[in-house]
């Protein structure tokens, strides 16, 4: 998986369209290798964006959890501790 698609699920707040776009273009960048289509192929990049996006969306609005929801901010924490210690 790409490593700049974060999980979105499970956050308090919930994860806000503009972050399930930006999940759906890291994607299909992945997918088409390409992080700036051609002309000639950008319709088609732009119409899988949108749906790939209208898919995540649907999925994270279904799934269920027993958890609570994690804070946004907590988790932001870990990561650069994390990033702080591998890259030290």
């Amino acid at each position: 998986m790409c490593r700049n698609i974060k999980p979105l699920f499970n956050f308090d707040p919930p994860a806000t369209d503009d972050e399930v776009h930006d999940a759906a273009l890291q994607f299909v960048r992945k997918l088409s290798g390409a992080t700036k289509p051609s002309k000639r192929n950008e319709a088609a990049f732009e119409r899988a964006v949108s749906s790939i996006a209208a898919c995540a969306r649907e999925l994270i609005d279904s799934l269920e959890t027993s958890q609570p929801p994690r804070d946004r901010e907590e988790v932001a924490a870990k990561a650069r501790a994390k990033n702080a210690v591998r890259f030290a």
